[in-house]
């Protein structure tokens, strides 16, 4: 995000807040700090996926032989 952007939404962030009552203020930040929070988990772990694949640790996952295979194993214990 460029520096003005950043610039721009944090303005709007503090006006948003500033309409708010007082009382609901820290409660407005706690949620966007934690959706923040939930995002970056998430990019991480994104990223992760693509670095798995990109270091050939994943692949093509097909249902149809896995049913065949878990079908298989449960006959066999029974």
């Amino acid at each position: 995000m460029l520096e003005s952007d950043m610039n721009r939404t944090s303005e709007r962030a503090a006006a948003a807040l500033d309409l708010l009552p007082e009382d609901m203020r820290e409660p407005a930040v706690a949620y966007l700090i934690e959706q923040a929070e939930k995002f970056r988990v998430l990019q991480e772990l994104v990223q992760e996926g693509l670095d798995d694949v990109a270091a050939g640790r994943v692949s093509e996952w097909k249902f149809g032989d896995f049913l065949r295979e878990a079908q298989s194993i449960h006959k066999k214990a029974g």
